[in-house]
C-alpha cells in the first residue's frame, strides 16, 4: 500500500507520463497541499501549497521582465529556498532554466552568456554590475536582476497562468565541457526530466512518507534534478540545507529516511566521531557524481550497518544505472541500467565488447538529451548512426548486466562531485610567464575523490607554486584550482610527442596519501 500510494501521487499509469515537468510537479503538490514540502531546518516549514504560490509569484515577476516560452534564464546564485522557487517559476513560464556553478568567475560567465544569449540573468547583488557590463560588451541584450528585485517586483504585478510545453521542448540547458575545454550546453527536455524522475521514484521506493536530507548544490544534475525531483514527484519532505556542514547534516539525519551525497560527503561523515547519532536510521543512502572508493563503501557499512547505493549518471542523460534498492549492492560497481535504458559497450576497433571486456559505454533511452545547444557538429559526433549516445566512459558490462566504471575516455577529473576539465586549466597555466608546458591530472584524494594536480615544465627556475596558484584563483572557480603544483624537467611523452598523462597519474597517484 505504501508504494501504491506513491505511484498514484506521482501519476503512474497516466497517459501523459512524459508530460510537462511543471504540470507534473503541480499535480503532486495539489494532492499534497498542506503537507511539508521543505523543512529549512531554521524554523521554516513550507507546504506544497506554499510551493505553488511562490512559483506563481516569481513566474509573474519573470513574465513582467519579458521572459517568454523558450527564452533562456541564466541563474548564478548561492543555494537558497528562493532559488528553488525561481527554478519552478522558470518552468512555469515555459522558459529554459540555465544554472551556473556559483563559483564561476566573471571571465567564465562571459562565455556562457555569449553562447546562450539569455533573456534574463539572475545573480547575487555583488555580481550584478560586473556581469551586466560583460553582457553589454558581448552584445547580449539580457536584463540582469537579483532574487531580491524579483521578489519586490512580484508585489506589484498581476498573476499569470502557467504555460504549457510539449514533452520534447527544452526545459533546461546545463553546460558541460569536453577535453578541448570549450563548454557545451546540453539541452534537456521535459520528457528527459519527467521520465528519469519517475523511474527513480519507482526503483528507489520514494513515497510521501520519506524525508530527504538535501545538502547538495542545486546548479547541477545531482542536487537539482535527481534529489529535488525525487522528493517533489513523490510528495516527500525535503530537509533543505544551504551546504554540507557536518554539524547541520548530523542534526538533519535524525528522523530522516534518505540521504543523497557525493563520495566526499560520506568520507566526512565517517570522519565525524559522533556519526551516526542516536535516532539515525535511514532506509537509503545514495552516492553519485564521482566514483565511491570500495574502502569507503566497506567502512560505511561496518559503521552503520547500511550499504551505500551507488548509481551512475551524467548531465546528458540523467541517471543511467543504479544498484538495487533490494538485493546485493557491490562495492566498485554502479549497478544495472535503469528500466527503459539500453546499454552496450564498444571496443576501440568499433566492435561490440563481450561481457567483462572494457570499452566505451553507449546508451539510449527516454532520459538521453536531444543535443548540444547551437553545436550540431558535436551533437552528430556524440551519437551513433542508430541513435545511441556515446558517454565517453570506459566500463565493463557483466553477464548479469552490472556496469563497472573502468576509467574515462577523456581526461575529465571529478573532484568533490564536480567536473574539472584539464584543458581549460592548462591554457591558463601555459599563458603564465616562465611556463613551457603544463599537464593537469586528477589523482586519488581521500576527501574529494580526485585531487587536481598541475605538473609543469618550467623555463624560469624561480617560478614557484604560489606564482601559479595566485593568478588561477583570480580566473577560475575554487574547485578547479590545483591542490598541488609539481615542477619537472620535462613532461613524459610518447613516440608521437603526446604528453603521457596516464604515466603522470601513476607517478603521482599516492600524492595525497597520508604518511604511514
Amino acid at each position: 500500500m505504501r508504494y501504491q500510494k506513491a505511484r498514484q501521487i506521482a501519476g503512474y499509469g497516466d497517459k501523459d507520463l512524459m508530460g510537462n515537468l511543471f504540470h507534473e510537479l503541480e499535480r503532486v503538490a495539489s494532492a499534497r497541499r498542506g503537507a511539508v514540502a521543505f523543512d529549512c531546518m531554521d524554523g521554516r516549514a513550507l507546504t506544497f501549497t506554499e510551493l505553488l504560490a511562490n512559483a506563481a509569484v516569481y513566474s509573474a515577476a519573470l513574465t513582467s521582465l519579458g521572459v517568454r516560452a523558450g527564452d533562456r534564464v541564466t541563474v548564478q546564485l548561492e543555494k537558497s529556498i528562493a532559488g528553488v522557487w525561481l527554478y519552478l517559476a522558470v518552468l512555469r513560464c515555459g522558459a529554459i532554466y540555465m544554472p551556473l556553478n556559483s563559483g564561476y568567475t566573471d571571465a567564465e560567465i562571459e562565455y556562457f552568456v555569449t553562447d546562450a544569449e539569455p533573456t534574463l540573468i539572475v545573480l547575487e547583488p555583488s555580481r550584478r554590475e560586473a556581469v551586466a557590463a560583460l553582457a553589454e560588451k558581448a552584445g547580449v541584450a539580457a536584463r540582469v536582476t537579483t532574487l531580491g528585485d524579483l521578489e519586490e517586483r512580484s508585489r506589484s504585478v498581476a498573476p499569470v497562468p502557467s504555460v504549457s510545453r510539449a514533452d520534447g521542448d527544452v526545459a533546461a540547458i546545463l553546460y558541460t565541457s569536453g577535453t578541448t575545454g570549450r563548454s557545451k550546453g546540453a539541452m534537456i527536455s521535459h520528457r528527459n526530466l519527467v521520465s528519469n524522475a519517475k523511474t527513480l521514484v519507482e526503483i528507489w521506493g520514494f513515497t510521501p512518507d520519506d524525508v530527504l536530507v538535501h545538502a547538495l548544490p542545486i546548479y547541477h544534475v545531482h542536487g537539482l534534478f535527481v534529489a529535488l525531483h525525487c522528493a517533489l514527484l513523490s510528495g516527500a519532505t525535503t530537509r533543505f540545507l544551504q551546504r554540507f556542514e557536518i554539524g547541520s547534516v548530523l542534526d538533519a539525519l535524525v528522523g530522516a529516511s534518505v540521504f543523497m551525497g557525493v563520495p566526499t560527503y560520506y568520507t566526512r561523515l565517517l570522519g565525524a566521531a559522533e556519526f551516526p547519532r542516536a535516532g539515525v536510521s535511514l532506509r537509503l543512502w545514495i552516492s553519485g557524481s564521482a566514483p565511491l572508493l570500495p574502502e569507503t563503501f566497506v567502512a560505511f557499512e561496518r559503521r552503520t550497518g547500511s550499504a551505500i547505493l551507488e548509481r551512475y549518471g551524467m548531465t546528458e542523460a540523467g541517471m543511467i544505472t543504479s544498484n538495487p534498492l533490494r538485493g546485493s549492492r557491490l562495492a566498485g560497481t554502479v549497478g544495472t541500467p535503469l528500466p527503459g535504458v539500453s546499454a552496450r559497450v564498444r571496443r576501440d576497433d568499433g566492435s561490440l565488447a563481450p561481457s567483462g571486456e572494457p570499452g566505451v559505454l553507449e546508451i539510449s533511452g527516454p532520459s538521453v538529451f536531444g543535443g548540444y545547444w547551437r553545436n550540431e557538429e558535436k551533437t552528430r559526433g556524440s551519437f551513433t548512426a542508430d541513435g545511441y549516445f556515446s558517454t565517453g566512459d570506459v566500463v565493463t558490462l557483466s553477464d548479469a548486466g552490472v556496469v563497472s566504471i573502468v576509467g574515462r575516455q577523456n581526461d575529465l577529473i571529478i573532484s568533490g562531485g564536480l567536473n574539472v576539465y584539464p584543458k581549460e586549466i592548462e591554457e591558463h597555466i601555459d599563458a603564465l610567464a616562465g611556463v613551457t608546458e603544463s599537464a593537469v591530472i586528477g589523482v586519488p584524494h581521500p576527501d574529494f575523490g580526485e585531487g587536481v594536480v598541475a605538473v609543469i615544465d618550467r623555463q624560469l627556475q624561480t617560478l614557484c607554486e604560489a606564482d601559479v596558484l595566485r593568478p588561477l584563483r583570480e580566473r577560475l572557480a575554487a574547485f578547479k584550482v590545483p591542490k598541488r603544483v609539481i615542477f619537472v624537467d620535462s613532461l613524459p611523452r610518447n613516440a608521437m610527442g603526446k604528453v603521457q598523462k596516464k604515466l603522470l597519474r601513476e607517478t603521482y597517484r599516492e600524492l595525497f596519501e597520508a604518511p604511514p
